[in-house]
């Protein structure tokens, strides 16, 4: 019962922290959640647009936990498959746990249009627990992702999550979906230092800034410093590996508050 009142007060501390990025939706590979314009990457909920750039059929999984608390872990998984014409993802997420948890399922579409612009939509059917009338109650709705390429060495990411602010509706209560807006940078200084800048905002909340470097060295190993300010400065830590056709990434995150934020992904391309 201590366990379950503590998972319920966290519950309700995140929500009120973080309530502009829900715990639904995957951080992301790259370090402080600056997904929106990572063109090197796609991360499943993050940009859809980012799909355009997969040249090759890809599958990951992801692993993210919340101050080191399993009952606020997301779980992820996405695959890819690149035609010439479009390119499709296929996106699953999972948050929670018994008493409460949500499943977001989504299918994505994208085209990268000579490398001068990608344009991503995606479809998510979410669906949620609630044990109080033991039912599930479930919800559609897009995401439109963008990404512009400036110069050889600038992009501009645009993304939006549940734009028509749909929710979910029971008897006692009434689930609401987060809306968010984001939008980003990434700017090449070499092939190998990347900086990227985004800003976060949920129709509701505050905004989210946050900033990240991605140093890539010795060609397979990569080390990602970041942090992103909200109601709090939260520091940032990253390491990627590449051996073969695999992609590891980890990333930590230290809340002043709160406590420890992990996120590990395992990627394969064929």
């Amino acid at each position: 019962m201590k366990k379950i009142v503590l998972v319920i007060f966290i519950l309700l501390v995140y929500q009120v922290l973080f309530s502009q990025i829900s715990g639904i939706i995957p951080s992301g590979n790259s370090i402080a959640s600056t997904s929106v314009s990572d063109s090197r990457s796609w991360t499943a909920f993050n940009n859809p647009a980012m799909l355009g750039y997969v040249d090759k059929a890809e599958i990951g999984i992801q692993y993210e936990n919340r101050f080191i608390i399993d009952e606020l872990s997301t779980k992820s998984f996405q695959a890819a498959y690149s035609t010439q014409f479009v390119n499709m993802g296929l996106s699953f997420a999972y948050f929670g746990y018994s008493l409460y948890h949500e499943m977001l399922l989504g299918l994505g579409f994208a085209r990268n249009f000579s490398d001068k612009f990608a344009l991503g939509v995606q479809f998510n059917y979410l669906n949620a627990y609630f044990s109080a009338t033991n039912e599930y109650k479930t919800a559609f709705f897009p995401q439109i992702g963008l990404n512009v390429s400036i110069s050889p060495v600038f992009n501009i990411g645009f993304n939006t999550f549940n734009p028509f602010q749909i929710n979910i509706t029971t008897e006692y209560i009434i689930k609401r979906i987060p809306s968010v807006f984001s939008l980003g940078t990434e700017y090449f200084f070499s092939k190998d230092l990347v900086w990227r800048v985004q800003i976060d905002k949920e129709i509701s909340s505050n905004y989210r800034f946050a900033s990240g470097f991605d140093y890539e060295m010795l060609n397979f190993l990569k080390i990602k410093l970041g942090a992103y300010a909200g109601n709090y400065l939260v520091s940032c830590l990253g390491l990627g590996i590449k051996t073969g056709a695999f992609f590891f990434d980890l990333n930590g995150e230290l809340h002043p508050l709160l406590g420890l934020n992990t996120f590990a992904s395992v990627k394969y391309r064929f």
